[in-house]
């Protein structure tokens, strides 16, 4: 069975135009039956479901990994009270988990996103990231040249340093994605695709689409 209704994607469809304490208020009974306990319900069993195809997870539970979906308002524009989606990570140590590459799945009315990669990695990370690169940068190229991983994900995305110093600026023709600051790579699905009964399965599927990079940067910080 479906872990979700229809309900799940109307209340995060009319959250945007109501985002306030108010209306969530009014609405928390809905927010709590249609989404909070069944997106609950689904990390668990996301999580065991990984655990049983052997993607290294850890010992973890929903609580763990899912984010609140209440925003940090102190020093930002936006005031909006409330997140438009619901989001988890799970990898070792949860949401809290820095230095451990997992899966981040990203659920709201409009789309549907499973991420995983190593999203602004400390500058002490991102040191031996690049030396990954530099030592096997044609690794790399096959990884990302991987028929699936392409078709499913994509690139590697992330935001660019314009210089890098050396050793690493010797390879950036041969290798570009050295200047990146963040590596990660997601995968858009439809947000109807929550109602369906494979969901899990086909997370998982695709999941196990990028273990092989996911392997390469755990390397990298080994």
């Amino acid at each position: 069975m479906s872990h979700f209704t229809p309900e799940f994607l109307q209340f995060l469809r009319e959250l945007p135009a109501n985002n306030n304490r108010d209306w969530f208020h009014e609405n928390k009974k809905h927010y709590e039956q249609f989404v909070k306990f069944p997106f609950e319900k689904f990390v668990t069993d996301l999580i065991e479901a990984f655990s049983k195809e052997g993607l290294a997870v850890g010992e973890l539970t929903a609580k763990e990994c899912i984010f609140r979906i209440y925003r940090d308002v102190r020093f930002g524009l936006d005031k909006s009270p409330y997140k438009i989606h619901v989001s988890a990570l799970i990898a070792p140590g949860g949401r809290k988990s820095m230095n451990s590459f997992g899966a981040y799945v990203e659920l709201s009315g409009e789309h549907v996103r499973l991420y995983s990669g190593a999203y602004q990695p400390s500058p002490e990370l991102l040191v031996q990231i690049r030396q990954k690169i530099y030592d096997e940068p044609e690794r790399l190229q096959e990884l990302i040249s991987d028929k699936k991983f392409k078709q499913n994900f994509g690139e590697i995305r992330g935001e660019k340093n314009k210089r890098i110093n050396k050793p690493f600026s010797e390879i950036i023709e041969n290798q570009p994605l050295i200047l990146n600051k963040s590596f990660y790579y997601f995968k858009n699905y439809e947000s109807e695709n929550v109602l369906k009964k494979d969901f899990i399965q086909r997370l998982v599927k695709d999941y196990k689409i990028i273990q092989p990079l996911n392997q390469y940067l755990e390397e990298a910080i080994k």
